[in-house]
Order: C-alpha cells, then sequence, then structure tokens
C-alpha cells in the first residue's frame, strides 16, 4: 500500500484563520510544524529557549522586531529565521510604535 501524500492549498487554509495571532497548523516536516498567522495589532516581546522561529511572509509586509539590533522588514516572499534566545516582537508593518 503507497502513502498518501497530502497536498495543501494555502489560499484555502487562509479562510480558517479567524484571529490575529491565532496561527493555524499547514503541515508537519519531522519534528517541526509549519503554522501560518494573521498580523493584527501589537504582539509581545517573547523568546524561543530551544527552537529556532522561521517568519516568511505569503501577502503583506511584516516588521521582526530584535531586542538590540535593528529590525528586520520582510515583504512577500522574504523570509529570515530568529536564532533561539534572541528577544524578538513581530508585528504588521503599518502598526506605529513608540
Amino acid at each position: 500500500m503507497k502513502a498518501v501524500i497530502p497536498k495543501l492549498n494555502i489560499d484555502e487554509k487562509i479562510k480558517e484563520i479567524t484571529e490575529p495571532w491565532s496561527p493555524v497548523e499547514l503541515m508537519r516536516v519531522n519534528d517541526y510544524v509549519v503554522r501560518m498567522a494573521l498580523f493584527d495589532g501589537e504582539y509581545h516581546w517573547h523568546r524561543h529557549e530551544n527552537e529556532d522561529e522561521l517568519f516568511y511572509v505569503y501577502r503583506g509586509r511584516i516588521v521582526v522586531q530584535l531586542r538590540g539590533q535593528p529590525d528586520v522588514v520582510l515583504s512577500e516572499g522574504e523570509m529570515t529565521v530568529v536564532p533561539r534566545g534572541m528577544e524578538h516582537c513581530p508585528r504588521p508593518s503599518n502598526l506605529r510604535t513608540s
């Protein structure tokens, strides 16, 4: 019996996102989970002690604020990885900060 290889339509999966900052799972790869979320409004500064965090912009533009380093601005089709242990705060690019 052959395994069924799943196929995902991202535009369809987006419809499951109902609230900002509430990610939906897209797929699992080995021990990792690929999620998608809507960036809208404020989020909080945080860090991940045990894993890196990858940000990929499917639509729009975001800013990944990094404690003690320049912000990383990402547009559609761009990505970055925040290393484990680095404090960061993602936000939509149109959100003003003080």
